[in-house]
């Protein structure tokens, strides 16, 4: 499969670009996609342009949608941001945005579909998380399936596999393999609710997994330098 096309979901944060790291690795052409969907700040974004422009992607497409519209999460409303709260219980947190691995695997795969691409890799994780439902593997498993019965590709037999070379690891793994593929982690964003400059708030749920993550690996967070 080398040099074949393969769309990237790329956030811009530790797990994302990492994937767009081992995508490129494996000598995929890599076609970035990102979204504004109405989250809170423009940091991840701003990351995730400069991943791809590390990583020479082929093509990096930034998508409007506006998942504000129906609110229910405080990555897209003015809720709070719970801090210091990871460990407090098994309910899945109120920075879960509804169905929001659906939707973007949902136009990555229409993107996939026009680029000619069977593979679409995406940085879910069900080990280090915060337990959303959309990134257990039998999540993924299910919108394989799905994808292969919707699109024209996959009833003609060009079938699609959702990749995700993160599933199953750990945070401090993830962040070896990082730095093993050269991620520029120090331009990486990870924080839900970050300052007006971007510096991480150091106490969401994704910034307390991301310092778990370079703790166990033994290494400082560049990020934190910025």
């Amino acid at each position: 499969m080398s040099g074949e096309p393969a769309i990237i979901l790329l956030s811009g944060g530790l797990d994302s670009s990492t994937v767009l790291a081992e995508a490129t690795a494996a000598g995929r052409t890599c076609h970035a996609l990102s979204f504004r969907y109405g989250q809170r700040h423009e940091h991840e974004l701003t990351a995730a342009r400069r991943i791809a422009e590390h990583f020479g992607v082929a093509e990096h497409v930034v998508m409007d949608i506006d998942l504000g519209v129906f609110g229910g999460s405080a990555l897209t409303t003015d809720l709070a941001v719970p801090k210091d709260a990871l460990d407090e219980g098994a309910a899945i947190p109120v920075t879960y945005v509804p169905a929001r691995n659906t939707v973007f695997l949902s136009l990555a795969l229409a993107h996939a579909e026009v680029r000619h691409a069977r593979e679409v890799w995406i940085g879910v994780n069900a080990i280090d998380y915060s337990g959303y439902p959309d990134c257990r593997p039998e999540y993924i498993e299910a919108f394989q399936a799905m994808a292969n019965l919707a699109t024209r590709d996959g009833v003609e037999g060009a079938r699609l596999e959702v990749v995700t070379p993160l599933v199953e690891l750990g945070k401090a793994d993830i962040v070896r393999r990082a730095r093993a593929l050269g991620v520029p982690l120090e331009h990486t964003h990870s924080c839900y609710d970050p300052g007006e400059a971007g510096r991480p708030c150091e106490h969401c749920d994704a910034c307390v997994l991301r310092a778990r993550g370079f703790a166990g690996a033994g290494f400082g967070d560049p990020a934190l330098d910025r």
